[in-house]
């Protein structure tokens, strides 16, 4: 089993339950965690073997692009199509952060993190 991070993914969507948020949007960042069988690829040295980091990007751009009251929604869509998408995962884990969040305070960030494995 191997691991692959992809940290710091900076998008700017428009996320949240205010309907400013809607209107004017804000940064957010995801960082992805996957698990998947890489011993092949590092044998073959080929793409097709392994988990496309450039794949796992664009479906978080992708999600992301699609407004959500909550960034519970969000993650777990970017969990089911990374499944879906990407049969050589075993597990995936997602953090999504809204960076400044108006929440009445000088906060930097709220994360929420979610996971989901493949069924055996």
């Amino acid at each position: 089993m191997g691991v692959i991070k992809i940290k710091n993914i900076r998008v700017y969507a428009y996320h949240g339950c205010l309907v400013e948020e809607g209107k004017i949007g804000s940064d957010y960042r995801v960082d992805l965690t996957i698990k998947a069988n890489l011993s092949k690829s590092a044998i073959s040295d080929n793409l097709a073997d392994t988990v496309d980091y450039v794949h796992l990007n664009r479906i978080v751009k992708e999600e992301m692009a699609i407004r959500s009251k909550l960034l519970e929604e969000v993650a777990n869509r970017i969990l089911l199509r990374v499944l879906n998408e990407i049969p050589l995962v075993k597990k995936v884990d997602v953090a999504v952060s809204k960076l400044n969040p108006p929440i009445g305070g000088n906060v930097a960030m709220v994360t929420i993190e979610m996971s989901k494995k493949r069924p055996i």
